[in-house]
């Protein structure tokens, strides 16, 4: 019966998928402050997606959000993998900046140092009710608990990721002890991704008279490589079958944000809620068999594979709908665009700005000047302005790429020494005054490179060297 009624509402879907809001008629039944869901998908590829130029099968929902809100075509997570990406998202903040560049490992008591404010801990200011559905990565010991952190509700794993169809008890491994809701653990039920946009949907209903802000951080397309039949149906002529399975995961995940957005039209809420999507890293291809064209590399890298990820914000009836935004922006946007929408002052500390002014041009400069990454495991450190980026991995050559004109990082920039010792001295600056790890070293995938607890100041005779040898 229930798959029956899935079955019934995604040919719905598909029809709402297809139309066009009526761009004349005036938001109705506007809120403020306006509700905010932001929906974040876990190591999808940054071309999987219909307006990032996906081919071999649709997302015809996440496309139609794109179409209704803006589209950054220079969009960037603050780090390039899962628990710090996530940490800079929710606190507006380069999570280096507390320590947070690891993942935790699960039941190691490691985890988002309580010394910050969450995004949810700030909306509470504003009488929002918030509630996570999904991955939460940010530590699995009691005090590091979602409801510790400023949601009033959680239905997901705390770990880092999931079976999609089973779990065991409470001593087994992170991929299969239960599920919480609520407080009380529950079984994976039925397909994992569907119970999480299920959970997202009763959240929505039972809070759609107030303001709220859902955190939807579904773990697809993130390992294991797993689908039931009836989507992989959907998908079948995708010959090569790891792929075929990835995109069954990400039908799921885009069947879901369909269930949501419509969800929010059916109450009347649509043009009273702010809607981001965006990817927590690039997507790890030969993991997952996702689709980083036309970056270079993937996730784990500050390559762009790595970082720069699809990214869409929607709010009808107050941003253009349809529309592109070109200045590099970041996850770390989120927070603090989010409290100046609720009318919240935003904290003085924060690394992200307030997109909306830019989006609307009453701001004409970009929101970023320079955005910054490093990864202690492998040594690795870039910055990007609106036309360079140099990439630094220590006990190799720096490399200055064109990255407003060569966003595949294929050709090095031009010969440009000054260049380089500006974009070298600007990491050195801003990594001088990040505190050492918050816990020590994860488990093992990438080396952490010892030069990175002392910065780059040990690191700059080699860089004069390297720079003397060139000139010769």
């Amino acid at each position: 019966m229930l798959l029956a009624m899935r079955r019934a509402l995604l040919a719905i879907l598909a029809c709402w998928a297809c139309s066009e809001p009526d761009a004349s008629v005036a938001p109705a039944g506007e809120r403020q402050p306006p509700s905010l869901v932001v929906i974040l998908a876990d190591d999808l590829g940054y071309a999987d997606v219909g307006f990032q130029g996906l081919r071999d099968f649709a997302t015809p929902n996440i496309d139609r959000l794109a179409h209704r809100g803006v589209r950054f075509t220079n969009a960037y997570v603050s780090h390039p993998y899962c628990s710090p990406s996530r940490a800079g998202l929710l606190t507006g903040r380069y999570q280096h900046r507390f320590g947070h560049v690891r993942n935790p490992k699960f039941r190691a008591g490691e985890g988002l140092p309580l010394s910050e404010t969450l995004l949810p801990q700030a909306l509470a200011e504003a009488g929002y009710v918030s509630g996570i559905v999904g991955k939460w990565h940010l530590g699995d010991a009691p005090r590091f608990h979602p409801l510790e952190r400023g949601f009033d509700e959680f239905f997901g794993l705390l770990g880092g990721g999931h079976d999609y169809f089973k779990s065991a008890g409470a001593d087994a491994g992170e991929y299969l002890i239960p599920l919480e809701a609520h407080g009380e653990p529950i079984p994976v039920e039925g397909y994992l991704t569907e119970q999480l946009t299920e959970a997202a949907l009763d959240f929505v209903r039972r809070h759609a008279e107030q303001p709220f802000f859902l955190y939807l951080a579904y773990n697809a397309p993130h390992g294991p490589l797993q689908a039931p039949p009836e989507l992989l149906d959907r998908v079948n002529s995708i010959g090569d079958p790891r792929r075929q399975t990835y995109a069954a995961m990400v039908t799921s995940l885009d069947d879901g944000v369909g269930e949501v957005l419509a969800l929010l039209e059916e109450l009347g809420i649509s043009d009273g809620t702010m809607v981001f999507f965006l990817s927590d890293n690039g997507g790890p291809t030969p993991a997952n068999a996702s689709d980083n064209t036309p970056l270079r590399a993937t996730k784990g890298t500050v390559y762009e594979g790595g970082v720069r990820v699809p990214f869409v914000l929607a709010w009808p009836g107050h941003l253009p709908a349809g529309s592109t935004y070109d200045a590099p922006v970041s996850a770390l946007d989120i927070f603090p665009t989010a409290v100046a929408t609720a009318g919240i002052e935003t904290p003085a500390n924060l690394d992200g700005v307030n997109l909306v002014p830019y989006l609307l041009g009453a701001e004409g400069a970009p929101p970023h000047e320079q955005l910054f990454w490093h990864s202690d495991e492998g040594g690795q450190f870039a910055t990007r302005t609106a036309e360079h980026k140099l990439v630094r991995v220590l006990d190799r050559e720096p490399e200055l790429y064109a990255i407003g004109e060569d966003i595949s990082e294929s050709d090095p920039a031009s010969e440009d020494d000054g260049r380089i010792r500006e974009l070298f001295r600007a990491i050195e600056s801003w990594h001088a005054d990040h505190p050492p790890p918050a816990w020590p070293g994860t488990r093992g995938e990438r080396p952490v490179h010892p030069n990175t607890a002392k910065g780059l100041g040990a690191d700059q005779a080699e860089l004069d060297a390297w720079m003397a040898r060139r000139s010769e």
